[in-house]
């Protein structure tokens, strides 16, 4: 993997840059659209790639592993060939199932034995075999095995936390580091920062993942609940720790909001399954602001639900059909709503790229912040 950075913003930290994988080039700032199962919620992979111009997505290990499982995507040769995505994708590690699941896992040194909620079955994860699961999946970015600490959080557990995922993580390394990939091309580990919002266990935890040296790097457990202001602090504090050479990716973030206050403080890579969950339930966003479809003002509104939209649907469709669909329970009226959401998100960190290689996107986001926002 490699990654160039083209161009920084005079008045922040937000910088454009381009991703080179085996798998096709990334341009930054990128939002990753979320395929937990192997699949993007109410999206066709065709749609994907020609009409929402996605880049990259992602898959989860813990839900992969659990179904279909691992015979079945090595048998397939990958991810990629089960599904049929040809461009990056990147695997969560099941790290935040791990946060998610509390009452059906034990947290040890070794490892996290934690309960199917699918058949209440038994299993282990480690650091090493995660990175053995992730192996079989073939992403191009394989996550290291970390704990995602709940907001609020105790002192002395963030720290405890803290401390285990980076002891995880030197495992990780080791086992990733003695292996090889197995279909024939390269991934990429990356190191998560944590500490939950307190400064010095953040800037702790910053240290230490930059100091492994891998060749891009996260930042986890926000997101989680603390309010946009500490996610904001804690971004920023982290930002200025990790290496500017390499990549940073916020996991589970967020908003259209979110996304342009922390492409301002230096992060490159996103993922939230925002646009999708909030789509399946009628919240549309636009760049004029946010639309819920389900309110009867939509109800005889033959605009259509965005004619600014990059998304073909978005514009032939209108707002009363989709306020129909939705409110009728029918399946198409998710398929629309998350191709228009998905859209928007990619064109939005577009159309950020855009400003800063131009040299105006301080100024350009100071409005749109206020714009997307709105309540339509």
């Amino acid at each position: 993997m490699q990654f160039e950075r083209s161009h920084t913003d005079n008045a922040s930290a937000a910088r454009a840059g381009k991703i080179t994988t085996d798998h096709g080039v990334i341009e930054t700032p990128i939002f990753m659209p979320v395929g937990t199962a192997g699949t993007v919620k109410a999206v066709h992979i065709h749609e994907l790639s020609t009409q929402i111009n996605a880049q990259i997505i992602l898959g989860n290990t813990y839900h992969l592993y659990l179904r279909p499982g691992l015979d079945v995507l090595k048998k397939a040769g990958g991810l990629h060939k089960f599904n049929n995505w040809k461009k990056p994708i990147l695997t969560d590690s099941g790290g935040y199932q791990v946060y998610s699941l509390s009452g059906r896992r034990k947290i040890k040194e070794e490892g996290v034995t934690f309960q199917s909620h699918i058949d209440g079955s038994k299993h282990l994860f480690t650091p090493e075999n995660v990175m053995d699961i992730q192996r079989v999946i073939g992403a191009d970015f394989v996550m290291a095995f970390d704990e995602c600490t709940p907001y609020p959080c105790d002192y002395k557990y963030a720290k405890r936390s803290m401390q285990m995922t980076h002891r995880w993580l030197d495992r990780c390394c080791k086992h990733f580091d003695a292996t090889e990939g197995l279909y024939g091309y390269n991934q990429t580990l990356l190191p998560i920062v944590q500490g939950s919002t307190y400064d010095d266990l953040r800037k702790e935890s910053a240290e230490t993942i930059a100091s492994f040296g891998r060749e891009a790097n996260a930042i986890g457990g926000l997101s989680v609940g603390e309010p946009a202001e500490e996610m904001y602090r804690v971004t920023d504090m982290v930002c200025q720790i990790l290496p500017k050479d390499k990549p940073r990716y916020l996991m589970g973030v967020g908003t259209p909001v979110n996304l342009l206050e922390c492409i301002a403080l230096g992060i490159d890579m996103f993922d939230c399954v925002l646009p999708t969950r909030n789509a399946r339930h009628g919240l549309l966003y636009t760049a004029e602001g946010i639309v819920n479809i389900k309110n009867a003002k939509w109800k005889d509104c033959l605009d259509p639900i965005d004619i600014n939209s990059p998304s073909m649907t978005s514009r032939e469709h209108t707002k009363a059909y989709l306020h129909h669909l939705i409110r009728s329970g029918e399946a198409l009226g998710a398929m629309i709503a998350s191709l228009h959401n998905l859209s928007f998100f990619l064109w939005l960190v577009g159309e950020a790229r855009k400003h800063i290689i131009a040299g105006d996107f301080s100024a350009w986001k100071a409005q749109k912040v206020i714009d997307l926002d709105r309540r339509l």
